[in-house]
């Protein structure tokens, strides 16, 4: 059973969403990418690498073979605010060759140029999501911690 609910995976599908994914390299040092081909298949997230010498398909590479984790940061503004969740998971396959590797290949080209390249399609499968709105983590955050407040709150409290 995937942990993406309906809002979770409109939200990924939507172009206009801003979508990234955090790696770590095997020296640890973190790197963030943007990727707005970030899309659900399945219960599985999926992204087109471009570039096969990108940091972000070594660190994958790394990460594929080592068991280790990514994080995917979606973000979308709404007329209601901003909704904003991060997504735990692991890489849990890579295609590089295949009918489906060529079919996408020819529609990324069609769509954006017969000089794009495509390194490999990802697939990564999201293990836990947490709500990153402000308003949701300032609730669970006073209701982890209801002592812990800045002294300019209590005192505006006092004074009204």
């Amino acid at each position: 059973m995937s942990v993406l609910n309906e809002e979770i995976i409109r939200i990924i599908n939507d172009r206009e969403s801003l979508k990234s994914i955090a790696t770590v390299s095997r020296d640890g040092i973190p790197h963030v990418a943007y990727k707005g081909s970030l899309h659900t298949e399945g219960e599985n997230i999926v992204f087109y690498d471009l570039i096969q010498s990108s940091q972000i398909n070594k660190n994958l590479v790394h990460a594929i073979w080592f068991g280790k984790k990514v994080a995917i940061n979606i973000l979308q503004e709404t007329e209601d605010g901003r909704r904003d969740y991060l997504i735990i998971g692991h890489p849990e396959k890579c295609v590089t060759a295949g009918k489906a590797f060529e079919e996408t290949y020819r529609k990324l080209q069609e769509k954006m140029g017969k000089d794009i390249d495509l390194s490999a399609i990802w697939y990564l499968t999201p293990e836990s999501v947490r709500d990153e709105t402000y308003r949701s983590r300032k609730e669970e955050e006073e209701k982890k911690f209801p002592y812990i407040k800045h002294l300019d709150r209590l005192t505006k409290k006092n004074e009204a």
